[in-house]
């Protein structure tokens, strides 16, 4: 048995989305070991005579459908009276535990594949300051509110060394904690990382997060850039991501495939964004 807690303040102002997208980045967390969720609990933090009983009905809705999506159920929760609306689950699930995913175990020669785009932590932040208009974001928020259910379903078919979903610490971050986990230098390739619409142009119209910077400060000394790129494009890299993808290390002659068959599934954005090298030094190198 497994189990993860985790939580969010509201990412966007629909409640039903707020619910469904924090409920899918704490279950996040069991698909990100190779499990199964099983149970969950409600965690509420909530400013109900602000805001009113109807919209966190909404938000419970919203993390429900997903629980259930997911082959779930939620078996209870706790709810707290607080000045700014927080939402999350403690989710327990199973795993073999012969086939329990780490996100140490890299191998020199493994392919990394990611799974879902970059730049939540920027839209929205944008959302909020309205600078992208809530139009704008709509298109994607089904996607960034995806299980991350068929990807690890499809991957356990392959020789997986190695996953870990991309969440607050950016994809430099989480590709850093596998490196050292492994002892092995990590190669993202800039030009092949799946971004969000509008999220580069939000950086690029002063937009970014109160996590970027941190994340920039965790990679210090262990973080290289070998393709140029702008001040714009390098804050995407420490993005934090809510609800993000997984990124798996595998056998570069299973890569292709492995590809496919997510492709195949529905998991369309997923792709090759990396490889693993030697080093004396565990790295992240941006080419």
């Amino acid at each position: 048995m497994i189990s993860t807690v985790d939580f969010i303040t509201p990412p966007v102002d629909d409640p039903y989305w707020f619910g469904q997208i924090a409920a899918a980045n704490a279950l996040s967390d069991i698909y990100a070991m190779g499990g199964k969720p099983l149970t969950a609990l409600n965690l509420v933090m909530f400013p109900a005579k602000k805001l009113g009983m109807d919209l966190l009905r909404e938000i419970l809705r919203g993390g429900s459908d997903k629980v259930s999506e997911a082959g779930a159920s939620i078996s209870g929760g706790h709810s707290v009276d607080d000045l700014e609306p927080k939402y999350g689950l403690a989710v327990t699930g199973a795993v073999h535990p012969g086939r329990i995913l780490t996100n140490c175990g890299a191998q020199e020669g493994d392919a990394l594949i990611l799974t879902k785009p970059l730049g939540t932590g920027v839209l929205f932040n944008a959302c909020r300051s309205r600078k992208l208009p809530s139009r704008d974001l709509e298109p994607v928020l089904s996607e960034i509110a995806s299980l991350n259910k068929k990807a690890v379903e499809i991957a356990l078919k392959f020789n997986v060394h190695t996953c870990t979903d991309i969440t607050g610490f950016g994809i430099v971050g989480h590709s850093l904690e596998m490196a050292k986990g492994s002892g092995l230098q990590v190669n993202l390739f800039y030009g092949k990382l799946p971004l969000y619409s509008n999220a580069l142009q939000m950086y690029q119209r002063g937009e970014t997060t109160g996590s970027n910077e941190a994340n920039r400060k965790l990679a210090e000394g262990l973080f290289r850039k070998i393709k140029p790129l702008s001040r714009e494009e390098e804050e995407l890299l420490f993005d934090p991501q809510t609800s993000g993808g997984l990124l798996l290390s595998v056998p570069s002659a299973e890569a292709d495939r492995l590809v496919a068959e997510l492709k195949k599934a529905g998991v369309e954005k997923a792709g090759l964004v990396g490889e693993v090298v030697a080093s004396s030094q565990p790295s992240v190198w941006i080419l």
